[in-house]
């Protein structure tokens, strides 16, 4: 397994400067997460040349707007906008061999889902779903690059809150270049037993987003991180396992010292 880190938790004035500092860390890769509004033709040969400059693998891509997270949207222009956005994404992910993401939809919940979890779609929204996703993976084709499923907590997803819902769902999708995405974030809200879960999705996991249970860093919270890696190898995981959550105080400084916990928990 590898680790890398996201773009917004680090300092440096451009993706250069970030990934030099991840490498001189100890990481092996960067998520780069784009504000679609910003998106430019010279950002997007800084990324084609991130990894000869810098020896850090650009693994994971994805952009962030205010439209993001509206695939299902029952406004069809807005869902149109969306839906464009992430196939852009895709684009580029296949381009560098990343992984993108998508989810059922994204943002507060209102009212919150405080007694009502594990909400299921209905025949038709699961039918809308599942064309949704092979529309929007269709770039993907043929690369190796991946749009994984992610499991959103119900507080910011009304459906598909768990990575065992995300693997089912993937199997009925039955289309190269997907998977699931497991958030241990989301997970720790989610899941009733974390190593279970893994073991359940399997091979299906094919990128993960480290955050321990309150969102800080792995070891700054009460996820049993030994025990969630041991699943992940006994199901042959060997991608990226990608800081996706505070930076906990200076980035300078934690990062560092994360990198060192993470390889010293993979052990």
């Amino acid at each position: 397994m590898k680790i890398s880190c996201t773009n917004l938790m680090l300092p440096g004035n451009n993706l250069t400067e970030q990934a030099t500092q991840l490498y001189k860390w100890g990481y092996d890769g960067i998520a780069i997460f784009v504000n679609y509004s910003e998106w430019s033709e010279e950002l997007h040969q800084e990324i084609l040349a991130l990894q000869e400059r810098t020896g850090i693998i650009p693994c994971e891509f994805a952009f962030g707007d205010e439209i993001y997270g509206h695939l299902m949207d029952d406004n069809m222009e807005l869902r149109k906008k969306s839906r464009e956005m992430y196939k852009l994404a895709a684009e580029i992910s296949g381009e560098i061999g990343a992984v993108t993401e998508l989810e059922f939809a994204y943002g507060a919940q209102n009212p919150l889902p405080l007694f009502h979890s594990y909400q299921k779609m209905t025949e038709m929204e699961e039918l809308g779903f599942l064309e949704m996703y092979k529309e929007v993976a269709k770039p993907l084709m043929g690369t190796k690059g991946r749009m994984l499923l992610e499991g959103i907590n119900r507080y910011e997803s009304p459906y598909l809150n768990s990575i065992k819902e995300c693997k089912d769902v993937i199997d009925k999708l039955n289309i190269d270049n997907s998977g699931v995405l497991a958030d241990f974030f989301h997970m720790s809200i989610e899941e009733a037993d974390m190593v279970e879960s893994i073991k359940y999705a399997g091979d299906s996991i094919q990128h993960v987003h480290l955050g321990d249970n309150n969102r800080l860093l792995p070891g700054y919270g009460a996820i049993d991180w030994k025990a969630c890696f041991n699943a992940l190898k006994e199901v042959g995981f060997n991608g990226f396992l990608n800081l996706e959550c505070s930076t906990s105080g200076d980035p300078s400084k934690t990062l560092p010292e994360t990198a060192e916990f993470l390889k010293k928990m993979l052990k």
